[in-house]
């Protein structure tokens, strides 16, 4: 047997070990990576305002400390008026329920013709008994379960915030530690990489803040002035939701404003759904457009695309990085190529377009001009 034959043997063993340790590393460490990356993310985002602030004589880890603040109190404002509304409207579903249950009786005895008395069920649900008992048993059977959940995602929550915190108050040594192990040539590249990550990813929680200002004020001012409950709460709802979950986003924060404002007058529901279809196609064709077109210039059939690979891969987490990514991945492109003569071909011109029948019509029975003679 040649003498290579068996170190080739150990070899490859050694690499067989080696991918199945690092597969199941990476597998158990998989919530950690992902925190980490959130926490870069929100690094970036917070690195202009932090920089801004620290030249005009704060100190680092006070300013970050500072715009930190701020998205933990915007995020517990978010929450608290989110939980208003759920609180609310299952509250009103309970005071509600003995009223709901008469009228499906009088659907079935009048216009079925079954015979049934829901007098037993309108008296649990009067004195409680029947949603208190599930209450009871479901809260007893699940307490643990949902402690634990609560606390786990409290523990990633605070990690993800503390990484932030750390990654943007040390940005610079930070920086300096990972250039000081690469050659000088490849230094200018991470820092301009670096670069343009905070300077997509500020643009985008730019120009994405700014609308979501905008439509949840007016969202909340138009469901005030139509007497919908819970206007401040649905609006911030709506103006969140819209603009910081890609794609659906739009989508799903217009159900819950229809919902409230259906529970109380189906025309008001109509009304709240006229609005934000309209203040949908507003956003889409004049607002967005001016707000966008210096910070987010991703092709709309890229940004879905993103979107959903990033959905895939991380969940939630990875449909809201997955834009930014993107952009990111596009000026990095855009800045380390050289955009080259396109040739000429049918296929890369629009086609010319012929005027319709209608106007043939038209310009056949307009008037020829009168020749005017020379001199």
């Amino acid at each position: 047997m040649p003498k290579w034959i068996p170190r080739a043997i150990l070899l490859a063993i050694g690499a067989v070990v080696l991918l199945f340790v690092g597969w199941w590393m990476l597998r158990e460490l998989s919530t950690l990576i992902v925190m980490v990356f959130v926490a870069l993310f929100l690094s970036l985002a917070m690195e202009p305002a932090v920089t801004s602030l620290a030249r005009r004589g704060w100190r680092r880890g006070h300013a970050t400390a500072l715009v930190l603040g701020g998205v933990i109190i915007g995020g517990l404002i978010f929450a608290a008026a989110a939980g208003s509304v759920v609180v609310g409207q299952v509250s009103d579903l309970v005071d509600r329920a003995p009223k709901y249950v008469r009228d499906f009786e009088g659907f079935v005895n009048d216009d079925l013709g079954i015979e049934w008395n829901a007098d037993k069920i309108v008296k649990e649900l009067k004195t409680g008994d029947a949603l208190g008992g599930l209450a009871t048993d479901t809260v007893v059977s699940n307490a643990l379960d949902v402690g634990v959940t609560l606390a786990a995602a409290l523990l990633e929550i605070v990690t993800v915030l503390i990484f932030a915190f750390y990654m943007t108050a040390d940005g610079p040594r930070m920086r300096r530690t990972i250039c000081s192990r690469l050659p000088q040539r490849h230094q200018a590249v991470v820092l301009n990489t670096w670069e343009l990550a905070i300077d997509k990813t500020g643009g985008y929680l730019y120009s994405r803040g700014i609308q979501a200002l905008i439509s949840a004020t007016l969202t909340w001012a138009f469901l005030v002035a139509l007497g919908v409950p819970y206007g401040l709460a649905l609006g911030l709802w709506v103006g969140i939701v819209s603009q910081f979950i890609p794609t659906v986003g739009t989508y799903i924060a217009m159900v819950l404003p229809v919902v409230v404002a259906l529970a109380q007058d189906p025309v008001k529901a109509l009304w709240v759904l006229l609005f934000l279809v309209l203040y949908q196609q507003f956003e889409n064709y004049v607002l967005g457009p001016r707000i966008t077109k210096r910070t987010m210039e991703v092709h709309p059939a890229i940004a879905i695309g993103t979107v959903f690979a990033g959905g895939l891969l991380l969940g939630g987490v990875g449909a809201v990085l997955a834009l930014p990514t993107a952009a990111v991945v596009q000026a990095l492109i855009s800045t380390h190529t050289t955009e080259q003569e396109v040739i000429e071909g049918r296929l890369l011109e629009e086609p010319t377009r012929r005027p319709s029948r209608i106007a043939r019509v038209f310009r056949r029975s307009r008037p020829e001009p009168e020749h005017q003679p020379e001199g």
